[in-house]
């Protein structure tokens, strides 16, 4: 959720004309992310959970993307895309983790 609120400051900054584009998909697919992990929780097997990292992970990537698109636009400086996408990365490994172990547990 931290991530998501980085993303919605770091978005009020972007140019007007990117409210409808570039900003809104960037704070959809942040709040995605921590969206796709509480409802694959509420879940009621471990399957579902896992399929649900799978579409928040799949949010993330969105997001690393769409953050290097803002910074080649200028919207973003380098170095607030590099701590960005550091953060992304730290995420990512979460929930790889998480669904590995929800894999191993499985097994």
């Amino acid at each position: 959720m931290d991530f998501a609120i980085e993303i919605y400051r770091e978005t009020a900054n972007f140019p007007r004309d990117e409210i409808y584009s570039l900003t809104q998909q960037m704070r959809r697919a942040a709040v995605s992310i921590a969206s796709n992990i509480a409802d694959g929780k509420g879940r009621k097997s471990r399957k579902e959970f896992e399929q649900f990292l799978f579409h928040a992970r799949g949010s993330l990537l969105e997001l690393q993307t769409q953050t290097m698109i803002a910074s080649r636009l200028n919207y973003i400086s380098e170095e607030r895309t590099k701590l960005l996408l550091e953060q992304a990365a730290g995420i990512g490994r979460s929930l790889t983790g998480l669904i590995n172990s929800l894999s191993q547990t499985a097994a």
